[in-house]
C-alpha cells in the first residue's frame, strides 16, 4: 500500500535561500534597529528604509510569517513589532547583537555559495581568491572596513558559547588564559569578568592586536587582559595553564588543525586544559544540521578546511599526547571540545 508523501520539507530546504535572502536584507537595510521597542505601519517601514511602494506588505508580511516580525491588526494600519528574539538578536542597540555574522553573510557568503556546486566537484574554495587570486585573509586583513565587519560577525556569532564556556567551565584550578585567535578579545574579556582570579591574554595577528586593546580598555580590563601580536602557525604560543581557540581550528586542512593542536599541548602545563569552541559536529553525523552545513562554508572559504565530530578531536589530542577529553554542549549548535594535558 502506497504512502501519502508531503513535498513541503523538500520545498522548504530547497527555496531556503529565499527565506534567508530576506531576512539578510532586512538586517542590512536595519529594519529591526528601527523598530527598537516601537511599532510601525508598512507605510512608515517603506518610508523609514526607503523601499518601493511594491515592496510593501510584501516584504513585512513575509517576515511575520518567517516569525520575525509581530503584526497587530490587518490591512494598511497594521502595526509591526520586533519579536522577542528578534529585538535581542538583530536591533544593533542590543549587547546580544548577533547581526554582523548576518551583514558579512550578505555582503560576501551569499553569493559564494550560489557555487557550492563547483565546491563540490572541485574541492576548491569560491570566495574571493577565485576572482582575485589573494586568499580570504589576506584579503580581510588588507581592507580596514572589511576586517571590522568581519571582527563584529566573529563577535556576535560567538557570544552565546563564549559566556556559556564562561559560565559552565570550572576555572577555579587555573589562574592563567591565552586565547589564540582572539580577535577582540572577546573570550578573555568574559572569562575575566566571571572569574576576577583570571589572568588573559588575547592572542592574534599584530593588525589585530590595536583593536583588542581598545576594546579590552573600554571593558575596564586592562589591568588583568592584555593583547599580544603573534602568529600562531610562525610563533609559540604564549604559555597559560589554559589555551582557547575559538572558531578557529575549523579554517584549516588535518596537517594545520594537527600543528595547533601540538602547539596547544607545548604552550600548556601539566594538568593545562586545551579548549577549542565550534560547531562541533555529532559523533553520528545525523543531528547538528549547522555544524555540517559550517563545515560546507570551509570548503567554499578555503577549500580543505573543515569542521569536526567531538571524537575527531579526542582522537587528534590524545594522538599529540593529551590524556583525557571531554564535549561540553555550550549554546546552540556549539559545544567545547576541552583536552586535558
Amino acid at each position: 500500500m502506497s504512502q501519502e508523501v508531503d513535498a513541503s520539507h523538500i520545498m522548504q530546504v530547497a527555496m531556503g535561500s529565499w527565506a534567508a535572502k530576506t531576512i539578510l536584507s532586512a538586517v542590512e537595510l536595519e529594519l529591526f534597529t528601527k523598530l527598537g521597542s516601537d511599532g510601525m505601519t508598512a507605510p512608515q517601514i517603506a518610508d523609514a528604509l526607503e523601499l518601493h511602494a511594491r515592496a510593501i506588505p510584501d516584504f513585512t508580511d513575509a517576515l511575520v510569517a518567517l516569525e520575525l516580525l509581530e503584526r497587530e491588526g490587518d490591512g494598511k494600519d497594521a502595526l509591526y513589532r520586533n519579536t522577542h528574539a528578534t529585538a535581542v538578536f538583530l536591533d544593533k542597540t542590543s549587547p546580544a547583537y548577533i547581526g554582523g555574522i548576518l551583514e558579512m553573510s550578505n555582503a560576501r557568503l551569499y553569493r559564494f555559495w550560489g557555487d557550492l556546486t563547483e565546491a563540490l566537484q572541485t574541492g576548491k574554495p569560491q570566495n574571493e581568491i577565485k576572482h582575485t587570486g589573494k586568499p580570504v585573509f589576506e584579503e580581510l586583513y588588507s581592507d580596514p572596513d572589511r576586517l571590522a565587519q568581519f571582527m563584529n560577525a566573529m563577535a556576535g556569532i560567538s557570544l552565546g558559547p563564549f559566556n556559556a564556556l564562561a559560565e559552565k567551565f570550572d576555572f577555579s584550578e587555573y589562574r592563567t588564559l591565552c586565547d589564540v585567535g582572539g580577535a577582540t578579545g572577546q573570550l578573555s574579556i568574559l572569562v575575566a569578568k566571571r572569574h576576577p582570579h583570571m589572568r588573559c591574554t588575547s592572542f592574534d595577528l599584530p593588525v589585530v592586536e590595536p583593536i583588542a586593546k581598545r576594546t579590552i580598555a573600554a571593558a575596564g580590563l586592562s589591568e588583568r587582559v592584555t593583547a599580544v601580536g603573534g602568529d600562531f602557525f610562525a610563533d609559540a604560543l604564549p604559555k597559560a595553564d589554559v589555551i582557547t581557540m575559538g572558531l578557529i581550528l575549523h579554517d584549516w586542512n588535518l596537517e594545520r588543525k594537527m600543528h595547533l593542536i601540538k602547539a596547544a599541548y607545548d604552550a600548556l602545563p601539566e594538568g593545562g586544559a586545551f579548549i577549542v569552541i565550534e560547531n562541533l559536529i555529532d559523533d553520528a553525523r545525523r543531528e547538528n544540521a549547522f555544524g555540517l552545513l559550517m563545515s560546507l562554508n570551509m570548503l567554499i572559504e578555503f577549500g580543505d578546511a573543515f569542521d569536526y565530530t567531538g571524537a575527531d578531536f579526542a582522537g587528534w589530542c590524545k594522538e599529540v599526547g593529551f590524556k583525557e577529553t571531554e564535549v561540553v554542549p555550550l549554546a546552540g549548535p556549539a559545544s567545547a571540545g576541552v583536552a586535558f594535558k
